[in-house]
């Protein structure tokens, strides 16, 4: 626990710095509690710097790029058209009777602080749609200006400002002369997002390629991360398509399509197990169409893989797939099939109940001797002829075809599928749990250990293989590529994605000597956590190329191609820098209308290169030179930015283009030092959901619970990168205790007058002045460490309880003067960070101390004492050790009270005396077992010598030679792995004989906080090894033999007198 301790941190050298930051969040609506989360991890740091003495920047900026404003603008827009201004919409003639439900509601007990999540009258009563219109009304935005809302930049204008309003009364400690839009409504950031491109283009890092990419039918453009309602970092899944083509003659349903080449499109990720086949499947149910690919090509599939392919050039009418003939898997149940590489000249079409229509083509190759699904199915219709019958299945459709082995697996055979299935027990193709184990034990044996045993790659590893066979089977024309999103994908605008094949830029993320440099600058960075670093690793593992231009929503256009806009995670990756000469341009404007000295248009590209990249003085530029000097000054100051805040949701795409950015544009001195991710935020231990009406904005929280007890509470919720939890009775405790804690510093401060002055007397005020010192250490390791949860933890809470343990223990000697005011003065400093407002109130209102207490310093503290630590911990656990033993003796209650009630008329008169024994000196077989622990404990590395060591050790001592070692051995065992667990976690010094400090001493000292506590009128302090002493217990002598005192453990007798 006190480890850091000893590591004395210094204050801050002249003009160090400290440069946090923050992701600007996007200007669609108000901030929540989600952004003042995360937000909260960089403010507390930053005050914690600025506390110590450093020179903090904080700037905060507001993120407009990309399509949401834009879609939302068009679908207000679109509204108004149909339902007119203000609009009505179809279900508001029941408004009596909605209103009539909403009376009943607010009646029904909900609590008033739950926001209610109201969907609008006619989200209600059809499919769930939202109207634009009620979502703006929802935010408090009168009707007569929402229709302003149809313009993109009314959003740009409306929401930044509130947002600057929400933090400000937070008390986020932010230079906002800073602050600044994105999109070319600046058109400063604007110059600067045109000279990042040129750049990257200028390196090579920009490229136009055809590639798969998520794409959004509705918008008509590629579909990132920040562009999706759900499916964020969802990427393409690629597939290859096996044509199997259906042989003459057609059933009627198809009929019309003679003459042309039919397929059943079957998508496979293994195009190597090909020769195995001996069926396709088809779902009974599953709705299918026979869609036009090109002139001849006629392909059977689902209509979901029709669009996908539409989009990858595979439909006879670009992007919009032509149907022939609708079809359910009934229909295609029997056809006979010629398949390409299958051993079988012809196969046919059977039923299977497990295949999911949004997964691949909704047709399935069948190789039952390597996939435990295809075999089981297989087995179940072979085996079953009411199945057969069921479905209408010949029995000369599946009777005849045998599991044929293609690849030898070390582990499973040549069948290894079969081989699965028989271990597992697996008797049904319904034991879906079991099939999807079995499936993963064989798929991946067979793709890492597999050799292919048939076709013109045999005795090849299936490694080897799986490539060479997909490029002939597209080379001759029996497959083609397909690719589909991974998982479902939603656009902002309400559409499924879909995969495209598109022609545009793209940033070479991925590039080898580019990814190296990566990797480099990543190694060097400090983010705060394995899960993290692991995070970032797995991004860099698998990033690619990324689609960097758009052609619809706001943003920068880019500059060498105007038809296209930078999109909005590509416009955001070194920004951080632009923060540190943004007032220089703007002026202090969001929008950068109030020009400087400084014009838009001679922000040309050498300026830029002067100041953020190292390169030659501009001599083009017509900027005077003392303010292009200025701003690199300032630039060279505070870059690199120490720490960047955010959630761990943006290390797979923002965080790490941000590495990538720098490590290209930037010189090594000022690639990032430190990311810190956290998880997401519940409320009340539920997801934070506006569609459940479990959700707080920051305004919200700020006007129920005040700025500093939404701090408190963000602070109390948790640090790592799990889900953190706000509780609202947390916030609401936190101004009940801060409330109390004013009344007491008022109390104090009125009495003080008649307190004791001078150094710390009392063993009482010698055990709070350590533990203000412990606080101010720990705190500061805690925030040192960005562990804000646990800074709030020992610098305020385990404070509070050293103050509350004093006040109890002082008794008539009452408080020391000197140490109140420090207790007060470090418990301010200690707890700023978190709740300013609240600490500068205190330091000066009620302290009327000078200026403001967060530029006040880092108070300063002793080295904490350790062993006053431990003998003060003695005391309190020796004190509620003896209150169960007067229990158990006067009451016979096996119930100890715990709460530290004084007990009282335990006789009629309430006159006991209490006999505390002490032996501070472990003797006997415990001496002899601790003596032989230290012989076989490292120190070094908190580790013993093997148990069977340890045991011989004892077997040859004193306690081995013994007559009673046997019945000895059942006492000392326990007792050794007890020492054994201790010394592990604290070192040799649990392994001592003796506590670090005089027992007798402690409890002697503190005799009449002992009486008040446990209610004794006389208590006297004894040594268990003097025979004087243990001749005063008299008749109770028994009790002090049934439970002897040991180091650590005294034993008390009560006597009445």
């Amino acid at each position: 626990m006190f480890s850091g301790l000893i590591l004395v941190r210094k204050p801050p050298a002249p003009g160090e710095k400290f440069f946090g930051n923050f992701p600007f969040p996007y200007m669609n609506g108000y901030l929540h509690l989600g952004h003042a989360f995360s937000l909260s991890k960089l403010e507390f740091a930053a005050a914690y710097h600025r506390l110590r003495g450093a020179n903090v920047l904080l700037p905060f900026a507001f993120h407009c790029t990309g399509m949401p404003i834009k879609a939302s603008a068009d679908k207000l827009a679109r509204e108004i058209q149909q339902y007119g201004n203000p609009p009505v919409f179809p279900s508001e003639v029941e408004e009596q009777e909605d209103q009539h439900v909403e009376t009943e509601e607010t009646n029904s007990g909900a609590p008033p602080d739950k926001y209610k999540g109201k969907k609008s009258k006619v989200a209600s009563k059809s499919s769930g749609q939202v109207f634009q219109w009620e979502i703006l009304r929802s935010f408090g935005i009168s009707d007569s200006e929402i229709s302003d809302f149809q313009q993109p930049h009314k959003w740009l204008t409306y929401f930044p400002p509130l947002a600057v309003k929400d933090l400000k009364a937070f008390g986020l400690g932010c230079d906002w002369r800073r602050s600044f839009i994105t999109t070319d409504m600046n058109p400063y950031f604007d110059s600067f997002v045109k000279w990042q491109m040129r750049k990257l283009k200028s390196m090579g890092k920009i490229v136009k390629d055809v590639r798969y990419t998520i794409f959004s039918p509705f918008d008509g453009q590629p579909c990132a991360d920040h562009d999706r309602a759900t499916g964020e970092g969802v990427q393409p899944q690629e597939y290859t398509i096996i044509k199997m083509e259906v042989l003459p003659p057609f059933p009627s349903k198809l009929g019309d399509l003679e003459g042309r080449k039919l397929f059943l499109a079957a998508a496979t990720l293994r195009p190597e197990t090909m020769y195995g086949q001996t069926n396709a499947w088809v779902l009974p149910d599953g709705k299918y169409g026979a869609f036009e690919i090109n002139d001849t090509d006629v392909f059977i599939l689902s209509n979901r893989a029709a669009l996908n392919l539409a989009y990858q050039k595979h439909s006879r009418v670009p992007e919009k797939p032509t149907c022939l003939a609708e079809l359910t898997g009934y229909d295609l149940i029997g056809l006979s099939l010629k398949s390409p590489l299958s051993m079988n000249d012809i196969i046919y079409a059977l039923p299977m109940l497990s295949i999911l229509m949004d997964k691949g083509t909704g047709i399935v190759t069948s190789v039952p001797s390597d996939a435990p699904d295809d075999y089981m199915a297989l087995h179940d219709l072979k085996s079953k002829p009411a199945l057969r019958a069921k479905y209408g299945v010949k029995d000369e459709w599946i009777l005849p075809f045998e599991v044929i082995p293609i690849i030898h697996v070390p582990e499973f055979g040549n069948k290894c599928a079969e081989t699965v299935c028989l271990q597992m027990k697996i008797k049904s193709q319904n034991e879906k749990e079991k099939l999807a184990e079995a499936k993963k034990q064989t798929y991946l044996k067979g793709f890492t250990e597999g050799t292919m045993l048939v076709g013109e790659f045999a005795e090849k590893k299936v490694q080897e293989a799986k490539p060479l066979i997909r490029s002939k089977l597209l080379e001759i024309g029996q497959a083609i590529m397909y690719s589909e999103p991974e998982k479902r994908v939603i656009s902002r605008s309400g559409d499924e994605c879909v995969v495209a094949l598109t022609d545009q830029w793209y940033i070479t993320y991925g590039e080898t000597e580019w990814k190296k440099l990566a990797e480099e600058c990543l190694s060097s960075m400090n983010l705060y956590s394995d899960e993290t670093r692991h995070g970032f690793e797995h991004t860099l593992d698998w990033l690619n190329q990324w689609a960097c231009s758009r052609s619809f929503g706001l943003g920068t256009r880019i500059p060498w191609d105007e038809q296209y806009l930078v999109e909005s995670l590509s416009d955001s990756t070194i920004y951080m820098a632009y923060y540190t000469i943004a007032h220089f341009l703007q002026n202090g404007d969001l929008y950068g209308k109030n020009e400087s000295s400084v014009k838009p248009e001679q922000m040309i590209d050498e300026v830029w290169d002067y100041i953020f990249c190292a390169g030659p003085y501009p001599k083009a530029s017509v900027i005077a030179s003392s303010i292009i000097d200025q701003m690199k000054q300032e630039f060279e100051y505070w870059y690199p930015f120490d720490l960047r805040v955010s959630g761990k949701d943006l290390i797979q795409n923002h965080l790490t283009f941000s590495i990538y950015n720098h490590t290209a544009i930037m010189p090594k001195h000022h690639w990032p030092r430190g990311f810190r991710c956290n998880g997401h935020i519940m409320l009340n231990s539920e997801k934070m959901s506006k569609s459940t009406g479990n959700f707080k904005t920051l305004n919200q929280s700020i006007e129920e619970f005040s700025a500093d007890a939404t701090r408190f509470s963000l602070a109390d919720a948790g640090d790592g990168v799990d889900d953190a939890n706000f509780v609202f009775e947390t916030a609401n405790a936190a101004i009940l205790r801060l409330t109390k804690e004013l009344a007491w510093y008022e109390d104090v401060l009125v009495a003080e007058s008649s307190m004791r002055t001078g150094p710390p007397s009392t063993y009482a005020d010698r055990v709070f002045a350590n533990e203000i010192n412990i606080a101010v250490k720990m705190t500061e390791q805690h925030y040192h460490g960005y562990m804000f949860r646990e800074a709030l933890k020992t610098g305020f809470y385990d404070l509070q309880a050293a103050r509350d343990e004093y006040r109890f223990s002082c008794g008539a000697g009452g408080y020391n003067r000197d140490l109140v005011w420090r207790f007060m003065d470090v418990q301010t400093r200690l707890i700023t960070p978190i709740c300013p407002h609240y600490a500068e109130y205190v330091w000066r209102e009620l302290l009327k101390k000078d200026g403001f207490v967060v530029k006040a310093g880092w108070p300063s503290a002793d080295a904490p004492d350790l062993k006053l630590k431990s003998s003060n911990k003695y005391l309190q656990d020796s004190i509620v050790l003896m209150r169960k033993l007067l229990q158990k003796q006067i009451l016979g209650s096996k119930k100890a009270n715990k709460k530290g009630a004084p007990i009282t008329s335990l006789t009629e008169d309430n006159k006991l005396k209490g006999l505390i024994y002490v032996n501070e000196h472990f003797d006997g077989w415990k001496e002899e077992c601790l003596r032989i622990l230290q012989s076989k404990f490292d120190d070094k590395n908190r580790s013993f010598a093997p148990d069977k060591e340890i045991l011989e050790a004892l077997q040859q001592s004193s306690i081995g030679q013994a007559t009673n070692f046997k019945q000895v051995q059942k006492l000392f065992m326990p007792f050794l792995r007890f020492k054994k667990d201790e010394a592990t976690a604290i070192g040799i010094q649990a392994l001592d004989l003796r506590l670090p400090f005089g027992e007798i001493e402690v409890l002697k000292e503190n005799l009449d906080l002992i009486k008040r506590q446990i209610g004794l009128e006389e208590v006297e302090v004894l040594s268990a090894a003097a025979a004087a002493d243990v001749a005063k217990a008299g008749a109770l002598v028994s009790l002090l033999n049934q439970n002897p005192p040991s180091p650590g453990n005294p034993t008390a007798i009560f006597l009445t007198r």
